[in-house]
Parts: structure tokens; sequence; C-alpha cells
């Protein structure tokens, strides 16, 4: 350590040529938040000095822009339904180096050697992927999911160098309730000086006090600037989060100003990917905020130094020296135009291409994840529920659905609104234990005819969820998932018209994101051929209707739930 240390103080002075030097570039300064020209010297994968420098390999960098690597402060990389590696191809030339995964999709289905593949997966590739074990596996105990982890199955991974803390807390009823099993896990991660992330939309007041007070640190599910201050007034830090689903940084950005901004950073949280290759990753957060007419500076400090220095990651962030030399040049900062990504003074990307082969592993612990009791013919009959019954209402770009109260006539196997419109049938079927569960209930919004569309991705426990307006057809969506392993699934008039096999436990793909791309696109197009909304994506719609912690009405293997009212409802109005 004393010779790295000298050899690179003497780089410093310039007595010795620096590796390589980035020559005449303009410098993003996220400390001053100032932009000035200098040459920058990189040596040994960090950087040595800012100033007038030489090297043994000089880059003129006139007109170009150097900023630290973005940071991703919270990211599910299952919702890419794509590998580490292959994640890690997909979003490094896009500017970030640095993740911070909650692999509590994966620890659902598999549990603790899911966890151990997603950090496997982490190795010898250039992407720093840090943890956050998860924290509710399963997310609340109205759900079967595939493995239940509690304190002391996670006591095995708490202290690994790549584990930040406890992922999202999202059962915050447990917590203020001070639930057993829950009290648990924080104890374990305080004791370990580990940090938490939160996941409590929707409380305030004096459970919100609670919710923060054993040390939940982070909160990524704003979605007012109001509720983002209060948490911002009780010491938290705020994620802007721009996914798939949720996109709320343009929302948010009114709670940013000089006196919280130091306190806010971006995540992606789930990123599907079509919108990865088509809009970018962090780079997109940061871009909707400069068109927001945000300063950009400010932005990039917000993906960059704002989330190191909320997990505390050491020597990462910032242009500077003795920080490590992960950079992104910029043909322009207004833009985000990003021409090279480097990795420890490494280049890792150019013009939007990664530049370093994958490592495969062994993944068959992973498979044959598709485990359900066999369906027969009359598995989804619902009891005659003619009369006012509770369904799920969609709402266009929204996790939140309606707990509707409708006059529902049902007739031969079909279901109608008062007003003609029909009503989908959806069911979740438990896929881990062969217990027989399935939960049956009614959806208004999707528009689907004359067929089903089935899913194993079904956050958080990722049973099998299937919407359509037969039976025959969910039942042959159901019976293809298992055949395959896993995926996702479009059936009609008894036909299975288009899949996409996920057989890394149902939730991933072994091609490469280009070609998960490609298959989700023609699905895609097909279900809109088949009356779907084009309000709605089928897919990312369906996988959120079976996680009971998100308002209104949803529904799970056991049945319809209701969050506000934190318990299950029958599909009948009880008068």
């Amino acid at each position: 350590m004393r010779e790295i240390i000298m050899s690179m103080i003497d780089v410093a002075m310039g007595k010795v040529k620096a590796q390589l030097v980035f020559k005449n570039i303009n410098v993003v300064n996220v400390f001053t938040e100032e932009i000035y020209k200098a040459d920058v010297a990189i040596h040994d994968g960090y950087i040595a000095g800012i100033g007038k420098y030489s090297g043994a390999v000089e880059l003129e960098m006139e007109g170009k822009f150097i900023c630290p690597g973005f940071i991703d402060g919270h990211v599910h990389i299952e919702s890419s339904m794509v590998t580490p590696a292959e994640f890690a191809r997909a979003v490094m030339p896009r500017g970030t180096t640095t993740i911070v995964a909650d692999p509590h999709e994966i620890a659902n289905v598999k549990g603790i050697a899911g966890i151990k593949y997603i950090i496997e997966g982490s190795e010898n590739i250039p992407l720093d992927i840090f943890l956050m074990l998860p924290s509710c596996v399963p997310s609340t105990p109205f759900e079967n999911s595939g493995s239940v982890l509690k304190a002391e199955d996670l006591l095995e991974l708490i202290n690994h160098p790549k584990v930040l803390g406890l992922g999202e807390l999202m059962d915050f009823p447990s917590v203020i309730s001070c639930e057993k099993n829950i009290i648990n896990k924080i104890v374990l991660a305080k004791n370990a000086h580990k940090m938490m992330d939160g996941h409590a939309p929707g409380i305030s007041g004096k459970e919100l006090n609670a919710y923060i007070l054993p040390g939940v640190r982070t909160e990524h599910e704003c979605s007012t600037p109001e509720e983002a201050v209060e948490r911002l007034r009780l010491g938290m830090f705020i994620m802007l989060r721009e996914g798939s689903a949720a996109r709320n940084v343009a929302s948010l950005l009114p709670a940013v100003n000089d006196a919280t901004q130091s306190r806010c950073l971006f995540c992606t949280d789930d990123r599907h990917p079509e919108d990865i290759l088509n809009m970018g990753h962090i780079d997109n957060n940061i871009r909707v905020a400069i068109q927001k007419g945000f300063d950009p500076v400010k932005a990039i400090q917000m993906a960059t130094i704002n989330a190191a220095r909320c997990y505390n990651l050491q020597n990462i962030g910032a242009v500077a020296p003795g920080y490590k030399a992960n950079v992104v040049i910029l043909n322009d900062l207004e833009s985000i135009d990003i021409y090279q990504v480097y990795k420890k003074g490494r280049l890792v990307a150019e013009n939007g291409k990664a530049l370093f082969e994958l490592r495969s592993i062994n993944d068959s612990r992973m498979r044959n994840s598709v485990n359900i009791k066999k369906l027969e013919q009359d598995s989804f009959v619902m009891e005659n529920i003619s009369g006012l019954a509770n369904v799920i209402g969609l709402i266009p770009h929204s996790l939140i659905t309606n707990k509707l109260r409708l006059d529902v006539i049902g007739k031969d196997g079909e279901y109608f609104d008062s007003d003609g419109s029909r009503l989908l049938k959806i069911a979740v079927v438990e896929r881990h234990h062969q217990t027989g569960h399935i939960g049956l209930g009614l959806v208004k919004g999707m528009g689907l005819q004359k067929g089903a569309i089935a899913s194993t991705v079904a956050h958080d426990s990722h049973n099998i969820v299937v919407i359509g307006d037969n039976d025959s057809d969910m039942l042959s969506a159901v019976n293809h998932l298992q055949s395959i392993g896993g995926g996702i699934c479009i059936t009609s008039q008894g036909e299975v018209k288009h899949s996409l096999a996920l057989p890394i436990a149902g939730l991933m793909s072994d091609l490469s994101l280009e070609e998960v791309h490609s298959k989700l696109k023609i699905m895609l197009d097909a279900a809109y051929s088949m009356g779907v909304s084009r309000e709605y994506d089928p897919f990312m719609t369906l996988a959120f209707l079976a996680l009971p912690v998100i308002p209104e009405l949803k529904i799970t293997d056991l049945g319809l739930f209701d969050t506000m009212q934190y318990k299950f409802c029958s599909l009948k109005v009880e008068q």
C-alpha cells in the first residue's frame, strides 16, 4: 500500500507520467458545481490529478466533458429479464458504472440461493454491483412465495463485502407494530452497522416517525413533492425514480432545492428492456431532469456523489484525486450524449457499445422453478357472482388500482359491468410448492378479447398471474408456462400464439437484452391487436396486480386483497 500511495503521489506531482491523460477536457466538478477545462491524469485505475499533465497515452478531448460514472441507488436486476452480466452490457454504455441492487425478486423464488446467484453473477464483470439483502420475503404474509427468509437466514450474508444493508422495508405495518420477525432483521442490520432502505408510500405523521426511527434511511416510493419534503425533513434520502411502470422525476423535482438537493439521488427500480434500449438508464433520469429545466451539473450530482454519500461508497462519485477512474465522457452536457465510459481507467464502452466479454455462470439451481398442482378444466370457474362485486379497476400509467364496486352480470362464464363493458377474469396460481392455491377476481380496463395473457413475473412472490376472457385460454397459458420453465405467453382460441421463456427462476432469460426486447415487442403488438388498451403495457400491468403492498385492490394466490384495509375481501360485496 505504501508503494502504491507513493507512486500515485509522484504522478500527481508530475514527476512520473500518468498511464492515461485526457487532455483539454471540460471537468464537471460535483463538489463546487463548476465546469472548467483541464487535463485529467489516470494511473492504476484512479484519478491522480487534475490540471496540466502528460501521460504515456494522451487523448485529446477538446470540447468534451468528463463526469463521474452514474450510480443507480435502487434497482431490481430481475426486472430487466436478463442476467447480471447481460444487464452490465446493457447499462454501462449508458454511463452506469455502479448499482445498488435488491434481489428480492429472485429471493422470493429461490431464497438465499437466489441472492448468491446474483452475487456470483456480479463477479468478474466491470459493473460494480452492491446488494441490499431482501427484508420482506415474502413481501407480506398474505401470499405464498418460493421462500421465507428470516433474520437467521440473512445472517450468513450480512457481512459480505458486496452487501450494504437491508433492502426496502415494504412491510411497514409490521415495522410500526413491532412485529418480531421484521424487528429481528432490523437488529441484524444495525448490529452489522449496515443501512436500511425504505418503502412506505402514503404513510405520514406519527406512523412515518415510527417507521424511520429504527434507522430507515431512503425512500424511493414518493409520488408527490409534499410526500418527499416530509421525509426530507425527517432526515431521509429521497430517490427520484424513473422506471418503466413508475416515473417520478418530473413530479418530484419541485421538492429539490438548494437546501434539499444533497439528500436527493436517482434510481430506476424496475426498468424493462425496451426502456433501457430506447431511453437509457440513469442517464435518462438526468436527461428528464434537464428537460424539465433542472441544472445539468446538479442533476449529475444526484446521479453520482449524492448516491455515493447516501450508501457510504468510498472513492467513487467524483472526478477528483484518489477517486476511482469510473468516468463518463460526454459529447454534450445538455443532452447527456455519451461518447465513452471508463471503469477504473479502462475503456468499457464507446458510442453505445460495450467493449467487454461476458462471463457465464452455472445457473442450474435457478431453473425448474414452476411447480404447480395439476389444473383441471374447472380450475378457474368462479361462483355465481351476479350482483354487487369488488373489481380491480386499472389506472393508466400507474401501479395503483382502484377498488371498484360494480353491479356485475355473469353469464356462461363471461362477466359484464352494468354499462355492458366486459370484465376480464384474473387468477393467481401458486407455482412454488404445488399447494393448489388459486386466487380469482375480476379486472376492468384492459380490454383483452378472445384470449389470455399469463406470466411468472408477478411481484413480489412471483406466482403465475393470468388474465383472460375465457377459462380455456387461461388454462392453456398457465400450462404452457409450466412446460417452458416460466416466462410470459399469449394464448388465443386454444393456441399458444407467442411466448418468451424466462427459465432462470421464471424471471430472467439467458438471451441478450436485444433478443428479449425483440420478443417482447412482437408480443406487445399481438396483445394490442387482441384489444388490449394502449394505455397499458399488459405484461407490466399484470406483474404488479399481484403485489399486495400498493393501493388499492390487488390479488394473490390466496384471494383478493384490500391494501387500504390490509385484509382480504370477498369477490361479492358483503351487504
